[in-house]
């Protein structure tokens, strides 16, 4: 059942914890997942509580933000046990916020629409103008460079340069956010993925133009 006081009361939380965080995932970042993924769930006809919580928790166990990932995952089962989520539907979210990381969800299958419908708003907030600005703060904030013309930059990152830490924010573009596009799970978000994909594209264009000075 839909109950609109536990996902304020989720919100609240969440802009709390995440407010002031300094990787492109702060709170508007969860703020932006969550409003795709209400768009996302009506025009896929999913269960819109079950998608509307997993957004919101959904970095709450991200080892990019937390120290200890089984203790970030009690947190949550603590939450929702507390707000009063019915048993079902907890394990439900957890799973959904479990598996839908890039690295996590790269490998597992979504069993669910509502797994789906999150991944597809998390990763479209990754893509496009703000994907572009969150991977440069992301950079930022991880003591990266802009660009290294050393690294092959076409090419997937070996993992002896994954571990060493050799990373560079626009090398993520093709590590990662222009493969996003083909990733979507669902039909609406491969069509707002369309145009987002299409404007990095130009963007890097611009990018390797003005490096080599044109």
């Amino acid at each position: 059942m839909y109950n609109e006081a536990i996902i304020n009361d989720t919100k609240e939380m969440v802009r709390e914890k995440l407010l002031n965080e300094g990787t492109g995932h702060d709170w508007y970042h969860i703020e932006r997942v969550w409003k795709t993924a209400v768009t996302l769930a009506e025009k896929e006809k999913a269960n819109r509580f079950i998608v509307e919580l997993a957004a919101l928790l959904h970095d709450l166990i991200d080892d990019k933000l937390v120290a200890n990932k089984d203790e970030a995952v009690q947190e949550v089962m603590y939450w929702l046990e507390g707000v009063g989520v019915t048993s079902k539907d907890s394990e439900r979210i957890l799973e959904i916020i479990e598996t839908i990381s890039f690295r996590g969800g790269h490998s597992k299958k979504l069993n669910t629409l509502e797994a789906q419908i999150v991944q597809d708003a998390d990763r479209l907030d990754a893509i496009g103008a703000i994907g572009i600005a969150r991977c440069f703060a992301y950079a930022g904030s991880k003591g990266d460079p802009l660009f290294d013309p050393k690294l092959s930059v076409r090419e997937k990152m070996t993992e002896e340069e994954y571990r060493k830490g050799k990373s560079n924010a626009v090398h993520h573009f093709y590590e990662k956010l222009l493969k996003l596009k083909d990733l979507m799970n669902t039909g609406a978000a491969r069509e707002m993925a369309e145009e987002r994909h299409a404007f990095m594209e130009d963007y890097l264009t611009r990018f390797f133009n003005e490096w080599e000075g044109h």
